[in-house]
């Protein structure tokens, strides 16, 4: 293998803003601000033409390109856009670039990029028209004639710090034509063969080379421009271990049909970090809703109450896959890292992982030996199962029937890939779950079917359990009246992933149930800080109201309803505490809502009362299933049943239209107590139940 040497030949751009001073003088703030964006959008453009953002230098910025081609339609492309976007801006403050392109040798050292190819291609842009982009005469050579580019020479030019004359041209797309799209290009094999001397000499430093997958690349992060966070103005004090956010990665694709798999990439560095103990990590959800926003590093930091940042893009072409990744400390603006990973979609886990152990180096992360042996674990070996997985990850994610049942392929396309992929085990089961529990008709045979097949899912998940399995089982249990089994079930979400607020949740729940609201109220706070964005108002109403606060639970199950005008079961609560309250009209409409949701969502006639409400089924039927059935039934909902006949050794009763099964046992059960006797079921011929008394 040959070995490295500091200097190449390569392609270097470099673009300066045309009258920053100027554009400064008018208002400070506001023109740093548009030159970051610009810069930022301009250094997408760049990567998504198989370009390398190298440095941002002032208010200049260089890039290595190995073709002149994709240097020149970056450029172009660019040029347009960001001419586009000046124009819908109402203020003066627009910044416009010049970009110089050469082709010249360059320096790699001291974690710094120089040489004539730097100098020359800042000559070149000095050439340039505001919002033009200025060639040298090598470069216009190697770009190919049919590009739909037009040239006009500007001759031999005498460059400051160039030793020879250099021919110029203006480069600029032709009228009527368009930028043709970015191609994927493998990397070349010199550059290839320079890696593993290249990595001896810059071990520790910030210019980074990485391998995987046999495809190298190198960046080197910017000097930060950007505003330190505020410790003072975060919403939430810092932890007290290195705390992250990872916001999700940008889509470089060019096709939108990717959006699920830069996605389903984020969310696996979110539940690799989240996994490791000495690290708190805020969850998907939150992390989720900056998702397509133009925001600063520094706001995410005081919003979400963390020190560090990771965001990044991924482009897909086929089966190679190439991911940027940077790591900011927001407390002081300044980039931890920067690297760049290309490689085929079967090398995805170890890029993954990569990344993630990139992490846990810069925040000196200690790992115990548990968390050793997981992050060695995989989750499936097949990269299809994986994809597939990703892709029904990402419509399970939008929380509705339609795409709950999208989802259901998928998964089983990741299963019949990897027969053992437990995590898709855990999806369904969690899919079919939460079907049965929200009414979703998502498959034949009905409600008894989803839950049949959410515990065989289950039981397979089980082999290889994940937070989620662990709070379906949780869940479970709690429909069947196992508390205790419930309560360890989720406690072992939470051992396994301290950083999933679904372990937490999943525990106040279970404490709601057994009838323990104020300690329920304390999971959820801690819920609350891993994902502050979420908000879990529904478990706060439901401690609220077994805590008789129930003008709080009303507030707030209402401001629940604004975020999931779908959660049927935020309806009965509030309805029971509009009961309790004596505001019986709006009790009322939160019944007849309820009924004309239950309706919609089984596309059958009304069966549903309280007794279809898995919420019912509290500890020993305590005080809080009484607390919530008597709220309901001071507005005539879960009336009593009609007593057809009744004697010392039996009942015969009848449940009328808002009645319940629950209640027509309850009676029953009084009624032979009275006779010092226990209630038994002899038959049922619906709406008529018949009890004996022994």
């Amino acid at each position: 293998m040959a070995d490295w040497s500091p200097r190449k030949l390569t392609v270097i751009l470099h673009a300066d803003v045309d009258g920053s001073t100027a554009l400064v003088q008018r208002d400070e703030a506001l023109a740093h601000e548009r030159i970051r964006d610009a810069f930022h959008r301009f250094s997408a453009t760049i990567e998504s033409y198989n370009g390398h953002p190298l440095e941002l230098r002032g208010d200049a910025l260089v890039a290595e390109f190995h073709r002149a081609s994709d240097a020149v339609q970056a450029s172009l492309a660019f040029q347009t856009e960001n001419a586009e976007f000046n124009a819908t801006l109402e203020d003066d403050i627009r910044p416009t670039l010049r970009i110089g392109i050469s082709l010249g040798e360059v320096v790699v050292a001291d974690n710094t990029i120089t040489g004539e190819g730097i100098v020359l291609a800042q000559r070149l842009e000095q050439l340039a028209s505001s919002g033009g982009v200025c060639v040298q005469g090598a470069v216009y050579e190697a770009v190919p004639g049919r590009l739909p580019f037009e040239y006009e020479s500007l001759g031999e030019q005498e460059l400051k710090g160039i030793s020879e004359s250099v021919r110029a041209y203006v480069v600029s797309l032709k009228s009527g034509e368009t930028i043709p799209p970015p191609e994927v290009h493998a990397i070349p094999s010199e550059v290839q063969a320079e890696q593993p001397k290249r990595q001896r000499i810059v071990v520790g430093a910030i210019a980074l080379l990485v391998m995987v997958g046999g495809g190298l690349a190198w960046f080197q992060p910017w000097v930060s421009g950007e505003e330190p966070a505020s410790i003072e103005r975060m919403v939430f004090p810092l932890p007290d271990k290195p705390s992250i956010v990872v916001l999700p990665f940008t889509n470089m694709s060019g096709d939108p049909e990717q959006e699920y798999f830069v996605d389903g990439m984020t969310d696996d560095l979110i539940t690799d970090l989240s996994k490791l103990s000495g690290l708190f990590v805020i969850a998907r959800n939150s992390a989720f809703t900056y998702k397509g926003r133009a925001v600063k590093i520094r706001q995410v930091a005081e919003e979400l109450g963390v020190r560090y940042v990771l965001e990044g893009s991924v482009r897909r072409a086929g089966e190679q896959v190439r991911v940027n990744a940077q790591l900011i400390d927001a407390t002081t603006g300044g980039h931890l890292w920067a690297e760049r990973y290309d490689g085929s979609l079967a090398d995805v886990f170890a890029l993954q992982d990569t990344v993630t152990q990139k992490i846990v180096g810069a925040l000196a992360i200690n790992l115990t030996e548990d968390e050793q042996t997981r992050r060695q674990r995989k989750e499936t070996s097949s990269p299809d199962a994986y994809d597939a997985f990703l892709e029904g990850l990402a419509r399970y994610q939008h929380y509705t029937r339609d795409d709950f049942i999208k989802a259901i392929p998928h998964f089983e396309r990741a299963l019949e890939l990897d027969p053992n992929y437990a995590r898709a085990h855990a999806a369904l089961a969690a899919l079919f779950s939460e079907s049965e529990w929200n009414y979703w008709r998502v498959g034949e045979g009905g409600f008894f079917e989803a839950a049949r097949r959410a515990r065989e899912h289950l039981k397979e998940a089980m082999k290889d359990p994940t937070p989620q399995a662990h709070r379906i089982a949780s869940f479970i249990h709690i429909t069947q009246n196992q508390y205790d089994d419930a309560m360890a079930e989720a406690q072992r979400a939470i051992d396994l992933d301290p950083n999933d607020p679904i372990g937490y949740e999943a525990m106040a729940w279970v404490l709601i149930h057994v009838g323990r609201p104020a300690e329920s109220l304390e999971f959820i706070e801690r819920a609350e800080r891993l994902d502050p964005r979420s908000g879990y108002l529904y478990r706060v109403g439901e401690a609220q109201f077994h805590q008789e606060r129930y003008e709080e639970a009303v507030e707030t199950m209402l401001k629940h309803s604004e975020s999931h005008p779908d959660s049927v079961h935020r309806l009965l609560y509030l309805a029971a505490a509009y009961g309790h309250l004596g505001r019986e009209e709006e009790s009322r409409a939160a019944i007849d809502t309820f009924k004309k949701e239950i309706q919609a969502n089984m596309g059958t006639g009304v069966i549903g009362t309280i007794d279809q409400v898995g919420i019912l089924r509290f500890k020993d039927g305590g005080i809080e299933d009484l607390r919530l059935r008597e709220g309901l039934r001071k507005v005539g909902f879960d009336a009593s049943p009609e007593v057809v006949n009744a004697s010392s050794e039996e009942i015969t009763l009848k449940k009328p239209a808002d009645g319940t099964v629950t209640r027509v046992y309850e009676v029953a059960r009084e009624h032979c107590r009275k006779h010092g006797k226990e209630s038994s079921i002899m038959n049922s011929t619906y709406p008529r139940y018949v009890f004996s008394c022994r």
